[in-house]
């Protein structure tokens, strides 16, 4: 029912939950596994799709406008990612910086240190992953 961890873009957490993080700039293929659930970071509102949604205005190379808000929604994809019939996804237009930064903050949510948690990413999920210094201050400073 939820992610097959094979799958391109799919991330597991320590705790074995599993987020899906791509880019929107490619189009999904029309025999992919649609997710339930999904989390757009962007500077503008996303497209409609026919899954569930939540649109965290973030606009590219940057952090999230609203950092409170960024934290409850993120912390509500962790929670998510906990249920196996749930599949879970976070993106943005490139699927590295924004959505590599979420999913550092995801991980440090998961339980990995602050300290660690983008080369996690970098490991598990693209070598690219957190493209910006600020994004990588944003995610040592998210365990706090």
């Amino acid at each position: 029912m939820g992610w097959d961890e094979r799958a391109p873009g799919v991330l597991r957490l320590p705790s074995g939950r599993l987020v899906r993080g791509r880019g929107l700039r490619a189009e999904l293929d029309p025999e992919e596994v649609r997710p339930t659930y999904g989390v757009y970071l962007l500077g503008h509102e996303p497209p409609e799709v026919p899954w569930e949604t939540r649109w965290l205005k973030w606009p590219d190379f940057r952090l999230p406008a609203d950092k409170d808000l960024a934290r409850r929604v993120l912390t509500e994809v962790w929670e998510r990612a906990a249920d196996p019939a749930e599949r879970v996804e976070v993106a943005c237009r490139g699927g590295r910086g924004r959505t590599g930064t979420a999913l550092a903050c995801i991980a440090v949510l998961d339980g990995v240190p602050a300290a660690e948690a983008v080369e996690f990413v970098r490991r598990a999920y693209d070598s690219r992953a957190v493209e910006t210094p600020w994004q990588r201050s944003y995610v040592g400073r998210f365990g706090d």
